[in-house]
This record gives C-alpha cells, sequence and structure tokens, in this order.
C-alpha cells in the first residue's frame, strides 16, 4: 500500500473519511431536534461547530505546514471520532445547547485538521513525482470519488437512522478509525520537508503563516475574490445543507427518516454529476471564471426556488439542480487556488479560504436559523439564496482580472464564445494551445503577476 500513486491514495483517504462524515448529514439536524433543541438551537450548535473551525483554521494550518499534512490528518480523524461519541453521551445525558455547542466547537477542530491538509499533500506530491496531470481533472475525480462515498453514506445514514439516530453517529466513529488506518500506511510527506515546531514557537509562526496567507491570498486580488466568494456561498451552504431535513419532511407530510436519507443521496448523487462535466466542460470553456459564473447564478436561482415552491418534488429537483452546480463549482475553485498559491503555503491559504467560507458560515447559521424560528425555513432559502446573487459581481471581477489562474486549456473546440478554449476572437487573450500544465509553474506565473 505504500507504493500506491499519490492520486489513489488521495481518492481512498478522501472516501474513507467523506464516508465517514457523510453518515450523519442528512439526519444530523433531525437528531438534533430529537434531543430536545428548537430549530434555532439546532443552528447555534452549528454555529458553535463552525465558529471552532474559524477559531483553529490558522493554528491547524500551522501544523500542516510544519509537522506535516499526514500528522495534521491523523489528528483530524482521532478528534472527530472522540466528538461523534461525544454527540452520542451528550444527548443520552438529556442534550441541552451548551453541552451540544462544546462538543460542537472541538469537533471543528477535528475538521480544521483535515481542512487543506490532505489537498497540499495530493498537489505536493503530484509536483515530486513529476505528474503533469490537470489538477482541474485530479480533483473532479476525486470530487467524484467523495460524492460516491456521500452518496453512500447518507442514503445508509437514513436507514440507519431510522433505526435509532445514534446508530450513524456510531458507524461514523469505526470508518473514521479505518480513515486512520489507512493514512497511517499509506500517507507519506513527499514533495515536502516536515519542520520541528516547539510550543514556544507556536504564536510567532501562527503570526508567519497570517502573513504569508496575506501576502499570498489575500494580496492577490484573484484569491482575495474568490475568498469573499466563499464567504457568501459557503455561509448559506452551511446552512441550506441541514435546513432541508426538517423542511421536506414537513413538505412530504411524512415523519420518514429514511427519506432524510434518500434526499441527500440524491443530491450527493447530483454534486457527483456535477463533478463529472467538469473535465468535459473544461475542453469547451477557457476560463474557470465563467464556469463559477454559471455555478454561482444555477445556486442562487435554485435556493430561491426551494423556498417559494409548496411541492416536495420541485424542492428536491431545484436542490438536485443546486447540488449539480456546487458539484461543477467546488473543483474548479480548488484548482483556480492551487494554481495561485507556492507550494509551502498552500495548506494555509486553503485554510484562510476555508475560515472566510466558515466565518460567513456562523452569521448565515445564526441569522437565517433565527428566522426559521420566527417566520419559516422557506423564508430561510428565499432570504439566503437572494443574498448569494452578491457572489455574482464578484465572479464577474474575478473573470475581468483574468491571468494564468484562471485559464483553461480544453481539447476541442467549440464556435467563438465566451466560453470555448478553441476558436477564440484574439482579443481573448488566452492560449488556445492544448496542453497540460503542473500548478507550480502557474503559481509561479501569478506571483510574477501575469
Amino acid at each position: 500500500m505504500t507504493r500506491l500513486p499519490p492520486t489513489v491514495t488521495y481518492y481512498l483517504i478522501s472516501g474513507l473519511f467523506t464516508l465517514a462524515a457523510a453518515l450523519i448529514w442528512g439526519v444530523n439536524t433531525l437528531f438534533l431536534l430529537d434531543a430536545g433543541l428548537d430549530i434555532f438551537g439546532v443552528f447555534l450548535a452549528n454555529a458553535a461547530f463552525t465558529a471552532g473551525m474559524v477559531v483553529f483554521e490558522v493554528p491547524t494550518g500551522v501544523l500542516a505546514d510544519t509537522v506535516g499534512r499526514r500528522a495534521s490528518f491523523l489528528w483530524s480523524v482521532v478528534v472527530l471520532a472522540v466528538t461523534t461519541i461525544g454527540y452520542i453521551l451528550v444527548a443520552r445525558a438529556g442534550g441541552g445547547l451548551l453541552p451540544f455547542a462544546a462538543v460542537s466547537v472541538v469537533m471543528g477542530l477535528g475538521f480544521t485538521f483535515y481542512s487543506g491538509a490532505v489537498e497540499a499533500w495530493l498537489v505536493d506530491a503530484l509536483a515530486y513525482t513529476g505528474s503533469t496531470a490537470s489538477m482541474d481533472s485530479v480533483f473532479a475525480r476525486g470530487s467524484i470519488v467523495t460524492g460516491g462515498a456521500m452518496l453512500v453514506g447518507t442514503l445508509v445514514g437514513g436507514f440507519l437512522g431510522d433505526v435509532d439516530l445514534a446508530l450513524p453517529y456510531a458507524v461514523r466513529s469505526i470508518f473514521l478509525v479505518a480513515a486512520f488506518g489507512v493514512a497511517w500506511i499509506a500517507m507519506r510527506d513527499i514533495g515536502f520537508t516536515p519542520k520541528a515546531l516547539r510550543l514556544s514557537g507556536v504564536l510567532p509562526e501562527m503570526r508567519s503563516v497570517l502573513q504569508r496567507s496575506i501576502a499570498f491570498g489575500w494580496q492577490v486580488a484573484p484569491v482575495r475574490l474568490v475568498m469573499f466568494v466563499s464567504l457568501v456561498q459557503w455561509g448559506f451552504i452551511s446552512w441550506a445543507f441541514y435546513a432541508w431535513q426538517p423542511y421536506f419532511l414537513e413538505l412530504l407530510g411524512r415523519d420518514a427518516i429514511w427519506v432524510a436519507g434518500a434526499a441527500a443521496s440524491l443530491i450527493a448523487g447530483s454534486m457527483i454529476v456535477g463533478n463529472a462535466i467538469v473535465e468535459w466542460l473544461s475542453r469547451f470553456c477557457g476560463r474557470r471564471s465563467t464556469l463559477l459564473l454559471w455555478a454561482a447564478g444555477v445556486q442562487s436561482a435554485a435556493a430561491v426556488g426551494i423556498g417559494l415552491t409548496d411541492s416536495f418534488a420541485i424542492a428536491l429537483g431545484l436542490f438536485v439542480c443546486f447540488g449539480a452546480a456546487m458539484g461543477v463549482g467546488g473543483p474548479v475553485k480548488q484548482a483556480l487556488l492551487h494554481a495561485s498559491i507556492p507550494s509551502d503555503e498552500r495548506a494555509s491559504v486553503v485554510s484562510f479560504d476555508s475560515m472566510f467560507g466558515n466565518g460567513g458560515g456562523i452569521g448565515f447559521q445564526a441569522g437565517l436559523g433565527w428566522l426559521a424560528r420566527a417566520q419559516s425555513i422557506e423564508l430561510g432559502y428565499v432570504v439566503g439564496g437572494a443574498v448569494t446573487v452578491v457572489s455574482l459581481p464578484l465572479l464577474a471581477a474575478l473573470r475581468r482580472a483574468g491571468g494564468a489562474a484562471d485559464r483553461i486549456v480544453g481539447r476541442t473546440a467549440g464556435i467563438e464564445s465566451a466560453c470555448a478554449a478553441q476558436g477564440l476572437p484574439h482579443v481573448s487573450g488566452v492560449d488556445a494551445v492544448p496542453k497540460l500544465s503542473g500548478a507550480l509553474p502557474v503559481a509561479a506565473a501569478v506571483r510574477a503577476g501575469d
């Protein structure tokens, strides 16, 4: 197993991790409601989880960029396994917002150990082994793997939840242990040299990481725009992905937990479809920002539509469209970020971007959670979806900025259009010669001011 190609190891680890995580995604809100929280309390607990991710993003980024990406991932699965059992124990003890919030904060720590570290490990390993694979394609295939794991996990979690809402959490811990075992054997830091980290040096290193994140993230215009998009889009998604569970069951008129799991798996399937067509779209689309614009427009329209309909079938169909757009936008955004960031700073800057998205999540979950209790969940979708329209002018500015990281070169041509990779008007300035390029030369071009 130690000789597995980096992509295979990445797909295996990401798949197991996502399978474990997804077991509770279709039932988490229902579990917390069953434990005694109201809908506002559910999203306050979720906001505590998100706040934990914001607080710990930079410190765990320090760990990933010093001790190593492998160590960061191993700590992630340990913390998540313990806190998942903690959720069960809090519910069995009678629940309550404060205990759930406390466990959620530590669970957020677990996810920050994962955030950015595995992606950074993959990019460094591919560069070290001399791979010429397109990062868009690699991340898209990885998203297909994790989407499949999410599909299976949410479906199984729904059926387990029909037996006992705590059962998906127990099974999740088992899969996290399995992910730890695979990473311990197969994941090695290659293309990256771990550095010693002393406790006395943590704060100086955090300041250094923050300064580098600002220099290679905030001060790079395309990356800064992407971070603001994350603030809006992922802020809303962090609420929307959990609010639909009680809302869809209300539209259906049945208290069937397995339906929530089945709906979640269908949404996961739509994300797989979105991931799968990224490579095909990139053959015709010369700009990553164009794909992100279309995906963002579909997400905003679908979100508003979910809140306006009173039909379960229509709401589910719109959420499928929402998921497909997420599936397209996710790997494209990943590739754009990694193409804009030098190797040594990847984990930190990706975590910095994640911190922006999670910061938005705190506000969206608290605000829309309150709105859901005071008015209705459907109004939350309308208001939240309308707010995400803000991402469109941000992405339009990203497209105007251009640069090497925004370019995708496809293999086949379409007619002249804003999205064609070949057959482009000369004034477009996009190189239409088919080629595959690694992330490091692109990052160097961006730093050089391309």
